[in-house]
C-alpha cells in the first residue's frame, strides 16, 4: 500500500476514536461508548520518511537519486527522525487507545519493542534495547538496529508505529542517516541469517506477539 494512502486510513481511524472520546465527555459513564483499537500491518513501495522534529539534512540522497531509486519522499506527522520503508519490510500502525491499556508513552514505546524482541527471539534471532534509544538493536558486536519506530499520539490515541526490517533492501538506508543515528548500522532479519522469510508468517507472529504483551483479543482480521 502506498505509503500517503496509509496513512489516510490511519488518520482515519485516529480520529473516529478521538471522535468517541469527545462525545463521552458529555455522556454518563454508563452510556459512554467503548473505543475500538486497531492493528494496521503492510508493507510500502520504496518511500523515505522525515518525522515532525527531524532532520532535513539527513536525507542524503537528491529528488533526482531518489526517483532514479523509484523512491518518494514523505514528510509525516510522526516522531522520530528519518527512515527508509519499502518491501520487504513489515509496518505495523497500532491505532489504539492508551487508556483501554495503560496511560503512559513511554510504556507503550517498551512495548512495542518488547513485542518485536519476543517474536525475533522465536526465529532465533537474539535482540534488544540500547539505551537512550528507541527501537530493536542486535548487539552482538557493533550495535545495528533491525526495527525503527516513531509514533503520535492525542488524548492517549496513537498512530504510526514500527517498521521491522525483515527481507527488505538495505542499500536503500544508504539514502540516509537512519533515525539520524550516523554511527550505528541498519540490518534486518535476512542480513542476520541469511534466510529469505515469509512476511505472512513474520506478519503472524509479530501480531500474536503484540497481542500477548497487550493482553489484546482478536475481534476482527481483514483480508
Amino acid at each position: 500500500m502506498e505509503y500517503t494512502q496509509a496513512w489516510d486510513y490511519q488518520t482515519g481511524l485516529f480520529q473516529s476514536i478521538l471522535d468517541i472520546k469527545k462525545k463521552n465527555r458529555d455522556l454518563p459513564e454508563s452510556e459512554q461508548l467503548l473505543t475500538p483499537n486497531y492493528l494496521l500491518l503492510c508493507e510500502h513501495p520504496p518511500v523515505v520518511t522525515l518525522g515532525k522534529s527531524g532532520d532535513r539534512n539527513n536525507l542524503l540522497a537528491t529528488p533526482e537519486q531518489l526517483s532514479a531509486m523509484g523512491a518518494s519522499y514523505v514528510p509525516t506527522n510522526r516522531g522520530g527522525d528519518i527512515t527508509f520503508h519499502g518491501p520487504g519490510q513489515l509496518v505495523v500502525y497500532p491505532v489504539i487507545d492508551l487508556e483501554n491499556f495503560f496511560t503512559d508513552i513511554t510504556r507503550y514505546m517498551r512495548s512495542l519493542e518488547e513485542a518485536v524482541i519476543r517474536m525475533l527471539d522465536s526465529y532465533g534471532i537474539k535482540s534488544g534495547r540500547l539505551a537512550g534509544l528507541t527501537g530493536v538493536w542486535l548487539t552482538d558486536g557493533k550495535p545495528r538496529k533491525i526495527c525503527a519506530m516513531g509514533v503520535k499520539s492525542s488524548r492517549w490515541v496513537t498512530m504510526h508505529g514500527l517498521a521491522l526490517n525483515v527481507n527488505v533492501d538495505l542499500a536503500f538506508f544508504d539514502l540516509i542517516i537512519p533515525c539520524g543515528i550516523n554511527d550505528k548500522a541498519v540490518t534486518s532479519m535476512k542480513q542476520e541469517t541469511g534466510l529469505s522469510y515469509d512476511l505472512k508468517e513474520v506478519k503472524q507472529r509479530l501480531t500474536d506477539s503484540l497481542m500477548t504483551v497487550f493482553e489484546m483479543e482478536r475481534v476482527v482480521e481483514s483480508l
